[in-house]
């Protein structure tokens, strides 16, 4: 039983670093528009990572034009995901930053963390 679970199994996309909660990333995410094929960015703060085997996913969150809050959740093994390059990390002290989407501005920024 094992072989076959093996079989249906993702296969870990080695352009995924290691992410955690409050860390600033770029997404470059491979688009399919009809016949064309284009690659997106999609900027913004790691609001929460969860870990489920094959089902692990993140979450980020952007804020669009006119202060508008734009969460998009990405699979870690999703081969859609064409890299992943993290700006900075942040002091945080929870696992689920949901906090942030009452914040605006000033209030919504995190510490960075110097390691």
């Amino acid at each position: 039983m094992s072989e076959l679970l093996k079989a249906v199994e993702a296969q870990d996309n080695p352009n995924v670093p290691e992410l955690s909660p409050g860390d600033t990333v770029k997404v470059f995410l491979r688009i399919k528009e009809g016949n064309n094929e284009r690659t997106q960015e999609f900027r913004g703060t790691v609001i929460r990572k969860r870990g489920g085997g094959q089902a692990s996913n993140f979450t980020v969150r952007r804020i669009a034009s006119n202060g508008i809050g734009v969460e998009r959740t990405f699979l870690m093994r999703s081969p859609r995901i064409e890299k992943i390059i993290v700006e900075r990390h942040a002091k945080v002290r929870r696992a689920q930053l949901y906090f942030l989407r009452e914040r605006t501005g000033k209030s919504a920024r995190l510490k960075q963390k110097f390691s």
